[in-house]
């Protein structure tokens, strides 16, 4: 890909970008308050967060791979379901995965 052609997609991108969050301030508030919009809103974070979690614990470019990411997030499960603070539980995760890639 050119640097020209690049800019072009960079430019365009955000043009786009921008008309779509511009559009959005001419719904109609009866719209936005509709309750069935309500429920998607509120699963949509749930639903990106968890696809990102799979995409980067699971995946490595094309191939499925279990490795200490994925010991790490179950270290972060299982401190998640035993409540405990979220710093306790993103630092026994990290520790986990590191020691399972030294080890590895």
């Amino acid at each position: 890909m050119s640097s020209t052609t690049a800019w072009i997609v960079l430019a365009s991108t955000s043009v786009l970008c921008f008309s779509v969050k511009l559009l959005g301030y001419y719904v109609p508030q009866g719209w936005l308050a509709h309750p069935r919009l309500q429920r998607v809103n509120a699963l949509v974070p749930i639903s990106l967060l968890s696809a990102l979690v799979v995409a980067e614990g699971f995946v490595i470019k094309t191939h499925v791979v279990l490795d200490h990411r994925l010991a790490g997030l179950a270290v972060a499960l299982a401190a998640l379901f035993a409540k405990l603070p979220f710093p306790v539980v993103v630092v026994s995760a990290a520790l986990t995965s590191a020691l399972v890639y030294h080890l590895h």
